[in-house]
């Protein structure tokens, strides 16, 4: 769920993006873990050791619960990267 706009003035561009293999939509340039988390996907990892969902936990850089692998780069933090058009988002466990 994103907040409503206010009327006036064009709206974000819509790209599309892929996570884990299932394309999803996002407003360009807004953080891929805000994206995943507005297409309901509140899993963006899995703990290696137990095996439990890790997600969107601080927002700001500052903890490693959001990584993935962006674009073929290992371990993004998710929360600081804007989504693009085309862009590749894979899951650490997957």
């Amino acid at each position: 769920m994103r907040l409503r706009r206010r009327s006036g003035g064009p709206g974000p561009r819509v790209v599309l993006f892929r996570f884990d293999g299932e394309v999803l939509s996002a407003h360009e340039g807004e953080p891929v873990a805000a994206a995943l988390l507005a297409n309901g996907k509140r899993t963006i990892r899995r703990q290696l050791s137990s095996g439990a969902p890790r997600g969107l936990y601080c927002g700001i850089g500052q903890c490693f619960e959001c990584i993935a692998d962006v674009d073929g780069v290992t371990g993004q933090r998710t929360c600081l990267v804007p989504v693009a058009e085309g862009m590749e988002v894979r899951s650490i466990s997957s």
